[in-house]
């Protein structure tokens, strides 16, 4: 696939090439992300104002924005400095005022000459009981009546960018669309009576009503789609790349499973079963598996973990488990060592700290394969570790383990299943954006025995009477984290506010009880705080987020969020999701300052109801939007200018099914519509998509 195609060469020109868009203009236009031609045919309108004719201003409820024709009359030069310039005129039943501030009057007396019929539109408002119209938006001669559309479309605008140049600038973008092939499947096309993309354009750039600006309106659902299936596409290639060329189907005999299931003090739940006979589904075929397991605090994907990994030793190959940090890898370590004991599975821990004679006994073990399961950081992926026969890399991600870094995982010649954890719950539209090359197994059942987490909101000012709760806790031999809190994205402030909580606690509740770790730390130093807290030494740990990933400590019963306000309700969830890990009733305290904002108690109120994370996501994203929810940046979340993730989700899970399809059908993309959808990857700057299929 060579270059862009030659009938998008206009809209990809630069903006200079416009009529009446000069150097200064562009820099104006690029403040908004307006670099080409093409950005501002897909920057539509937000909303619109009626320009109808009316026969007076009598006709609307002022204040309103209203179009007559009018007689001018006198002119009232302003009486002093600073004080506007008006002038009389008369519709078919009234007289009101126009009025000018800062006005040039020979131009007021050039565009409105007394006794000459003009058509004017702007506001009307009634001031001091007269009726008049400030700065109107036009003023033009009965011949030029048409320049004024029935229903005006408003523009995002910006300094430097009127409304009129918006408009000029994206007419004549507009007249540079070629009409284009179709790339929409179509019984979807005619099922959901979407028009051409041309024709969507033009109805979208002039719209007859503020009913076209619903994103359902045929015109702007069409291309939102368009949006969708562009990068439902760049996935839908992603995934065919990432799972060609495995080499064999690995067949679980189901002996050392069954063992595992057998030394569990409970039963697997429904979601567990599921999700554990989707993988080795997956497993079973020659494609590459590539499979996100997205589950919530505590809903067991540790034991869905181990049976996959078991797929890969039970079919003769090995399996990797990745963590991001040491302390979670350890923490995965102790996890699975019990139930790998019992499935009589050789299970070793690879970090950064081994070295020297231990090191290169565990890289020839895992060479000769009699390591069968291997946990680690992302050490694994060093030059000199060679596995035996690589079956299945289990990926434990927080949101850092992006498209990019899966493809890597497969470049490094790996040719293995791929599966992909996530403990934070993500709404169905989001996972649908960030992860549509995967395929998805949700675990969203409990396993038995969890009690439900006690939530209670306190007011700083009752701080005495916390410190006091936690004196008896520790007394009961019980242990409990309190989170300080965010401040303004500064780690070193947070560093203080920190420091400072652990010296009051410190001096409330005594020497060696209290630890502390934050962000500034060094990483050794972290684990060594982690690991005193982990066995026990001491009862409570201070800590700003770092916290909030994977950590396990059973014993741990109380979690104190302080200016809960202050964070984000998923990271409120999964700071939460630290206690409640054992069998003793556990209590989550959410102290806030006085007084709440409306959405921040909005927030807080949610944490008390529920500890569903799915839900939590759910109310997350409606109260913050997607950008936000998973931080636009370094989520790998496309930016769509028209489609809404939020409110178009079914329509996203339609363009995944859809791209899915073609490519199953046209995997070069050679048919008439696969061509089109090249074109169409091209106009939305897939450029990953386009080298993917010229790699192909």
């Amino acid at each position: 696939m060579s270059g862009r195609p030659e009938i998008l060469f206009p809209l990809f020109s630069d903006l200079e090439t416009l009529q009446g868009v000069g150097p200064k203009t562009a820099t104006h236009f690029a403040q908004m992300g307006i670099e080409k031609p093409r950005d501002l045919i897909f920057t539509l309108p937000h909303s619109g104002i009626d320009r109808q004719r009316r026969e007076s201003i009598r006709d609307v409820a002022a204040p309103a924005v209203v179009t007559v024709t009018v007689t001018v009359g006198r002119h009232i030069p302003p009486p002093s400095r600073g004080r506007p310039y008006r002038v009389e005129v008369t519709d078919a039943k009234t007289t009101f005022q126009l009025v000018f501030f800062h006005a040039h009057s020979d131009y007021i007396q050039k565009i409105l000459p007394t006794g000459q019929q003009r058509i004017v539109s702007g506001r009307v408002e009634i001031f001091d009981s007269v009726a008049q119209m400030v700065h109107p938006d036009h003023v033009l001669r009965i011949k030029d009546a048409s320049e004024i559309p029935d229903f005006e479309p408003v523009y995002p605008l910006t300094s430097g960018v009127s409304l009129k140049l918006m408009t000029k600038a994206v007419d004549a973008a507009r007249k540079r669309i070629a009409p284009l092939e179709e790339w929409i499947d179509p019984a979807q096309k005619s099922k959901a009576k979407w028009p051409d993309w041309d024709q969507a354009i033009a109805a979208a750039h002039t719209p007859k009503s503020n009913a076209d600006f619903a994103p359902g309106a045929p015109a702007r659902e069409r291309l939102a789609y368009d949006e969708f299936f562009a990068h439902q596409l760049t996935l839908a290639l992603a995934r065919a790349v990432e799972r060609r060329g495995k080499g064999h189907a690995s067949l679980a005999s189901g002996k050392m499973q069954s063992k595992v299931l057998a030394a569990l003090p409970y039963q697997a739940t429904g979601a567990q079963e599921r999700a554990i006979s989707e993988i080795a589904t997956d497993m079973a075929k020659p494609l590459r598996m590539n499979r996100l397991l997205q589950g919530d605090v505590g809903s067991g994907k540790t034991l869905v973990a181990l049976m996959s990994l078991l797929v890969a030793v039970e079919a003769g190959g090995q399996g990797v488990m990745m963590a991001p940090t040491e302390i979670l890898a350890r923490q995965h370590l102790a996890g699975l060592q019990p139930l790998a004991e019992a499935a009589g599975v050789v299970l070793e821990l690879l970090t950064g700290r081994d070295k020297g004679a231990e090191r290169t006994a565990k890289l020839s073990a895992l060479k000769s394969g009699d390591i069968q399961i291997l946990v680690g950081t992302h050490a694994v992926f060093q030059k000199d570790v060679e596995f035996q026969d690589l079956r299945l890399a289990i990926v434990d991600e927080q949101h850092r383990f992006g498209v990019r870094q899966r493809l890597e995982l497969s470049a490094k010649g790996m040719q293995a299943d791929v599966l992909v954890m996530t403990a934070t719950p993500i709404p169905r539209s989001l996972s649908l954006a960030q992860y549509g090359d995967m395929d998805i197994s949700v675990l969203d059942e409990k396993p038995p025995g969890r009690k439900p987490i006690k939530t209670a909101m306190v007011s700083t000012t009752r701080i005495s009477e916390v410190v006091e709760h936690m004196r008896k806790a520790i007394a009961e031999g019980r242990q409990a984290y309190w989170v300080c809190p965010l401040v303004e994205e500064s780690e070193v402030v947070d560093m203080v506010a920190a420091q400072e909580r652990f010296k009051t606690l410190r001096a409330a509740l005594g020497e060696g009880v209290v630890g502390l770790v934050h962000g500034q730390m060094p990483p050794a130093e972290k684990d060594a705080a982690m690991q005193r807290f982990n066995a026990g030494e001491t009862k409570v740990l201070v800590a700003t987020t770092v916290i909030e990933v994977g950590v396990d400590v059973p014993n741990a019963t109380i979690m104190v969020i302080e200016r809960a306000e202050s964070f984000g309700l998923a990271q409120l969830h999964q700071l939460r999701g630290r206690v409640g890990r054992g069998s003793e009733q556990s209590t989550c305290l959410l102290m806030y300052q006085a007084p709440l904002s409306e959405t921040a108690s909005q927030r807080l109120e949610i944490m008390r109801e529920t500890e569903d994370g799915f839900v939590i996501a759910e109310e997350d994203l409606a109260m913050r939007g997607a950008g936000d929810l998973i931080g636009t940046a370094q989520s790998g979340l496309p930016r769509f200018r028209i489609a809404d993730i939020e409110s178009q989700a079914a329509l996203m899970a339609i363009a995944q099914s859809d791209a899915r399809k073609l490519l199953a059908e046209d995997a070069e993309l050679t048919s008439a519509r696969g061509k089109a959808a090249r074109i169409l990857l091209w106009l939305m700057e897939q450029d990953k998509a386009i080298r993917l299929i010229s790699v192909g």
